[in-house]
């Protein structure tokens, strides 16, 4: 199994940027596909991002496409958010998963696909 934490959390303004960090242990990342979820208060948990295990493929909710960016560092064993032009609703509780499952090249976007998740960084855009 893998282990999960997020780092790089922290208060922005509008319009600015910050890159989370999931910093994988255990098991080789490699040998799964990650995605990155948020849950604003008062929210259900929602999909931002996921990579493929190789980082080759991703895939992006809508809200956030051409604005974040998804990649990782097998090597180190660890994935990167990047989020740019940030917007007030983008504050939530960020959390990275990790799923073992999928196949090479795969990108898996719903919560059920993910056995590992990490226990979240707090990201709160001002305006």
């Amino acid at each position: 199994q893998v282990q999960l934490v997020e780092s790089g959390g922290g208060l922005v303004q509008a319009g600015g940027s910050l890159r989370v960090s999931c910093a994988a242990s255990g098991r080789a990342f490699s040998n799964y596909a990650m995605g990155w979820f948020r849950q604003a208060p008062g929210k259900e948990r929602e999909f931002v991002a996921a990579a493929s295990r190789s980082g080759g493929s991703t895939n992006y909710a809508d809200s956030v496409k051409g604005r974040f960016t998804i990649s990782r560092d097998n090597a180190k064993n660890t994935g990167y958010l990047q989020m740019n032009f940030l917007k007030p609703e983008d504050t939530a509780v960020y959390y990275c998963a990790a799923a073992p499952r999928a196949s090479i090249g795969v990108v898996v976007t719903t919560s059920g696909g993910y056995a590992y998740w990490g226990q979240g960084t707090q990201v709160t855009v001002s305006s």
